[in-house]
């Protein structure tokens, strides 16, 4: 499995491609970060994150992009451009046809280093161990794009088994449904015509 993370921002969006499989050593495929100036308008920030992450995109060809889930901050003009940011994001991967996943922050934390509480220097050790690298990537946002890759790989398993289990019992309850209907629908038609 070939994931590509993202660590949405406007001035520093993190990237990071990890392939493998869950139980087996990941490997990085690449690593790094989409910049925009911050004195520039922001539609044109936005056209230079949507251009770096397709550049990302056709350079490694992920099957999906896991992204942060945006969650609330008390700076909501930070807040506004990540989430503008994820939504380009998303939108990119959208366009090809790429399954995309939302990680929270506490989630990919907890997958990397065992605590949803730990700080990014301690995702940044858990990602250079885990990974095989000489030093932390840097920033801190590419260190996270391939945290949120790595989490997304670990967990796609269970989340696809839940998904399937999802889907077989509405299967199920729909089946049920449509018999209890077609039987009702025989009794009701029986008794009009007795």
């Amino acid at each position: 499995m070939r994931v590509l993370g993202v660590d949405p921002g406007l001035t520093r969006c993190g990237v990071g491609v990890v392939e493998g499989v869950a139980g087996r050593p990941l490997t990085m495929v690449g690593v790094g970060v989409v910049r925009t100036p911050a004195d520039a308008e922001l539609s044109h920030r936005l056209l230079a994150v949507e251009q770096g992450i397709e550049q990302w995109l056709d350079e490694h060809r992920p099957e999906f992009v896991a992204v942060e889930r945006v969650f609330a901050q008390h700076n909501v003009r930070t807040v506004m451009g990540t989430a503008q940011a994820s939504a380009v994001a998303m939108l990119c991967a959208a366009r090809r046809g790429i399954p995309v996943a939302l990680h929270t922050p506490s989630e990919v934390k907890a997958a990397v280093t065992g605590s949803g509480r730990a700080d990014k220097a301690q995702v940044g050790a858990m990602v250079t161990r885990l990974l095989r690298l000489s030093a932390p990537p840097k920033p801190a946002d590419a260190a996270d794009a391939l945290a949120l890759a790595i989490c997304h790989i670990w967990r796609a398993p269970a989340q696809n088994r839940l998904q399937r289990a999802v889907a077989q019992h509405q299967a199920h309850a729909a089946r049920t449904a449509h018999t209890a209907n077609t039987a009702h629908a025989a009794h009701a038609t029986k008794g009009r015509t007795a």
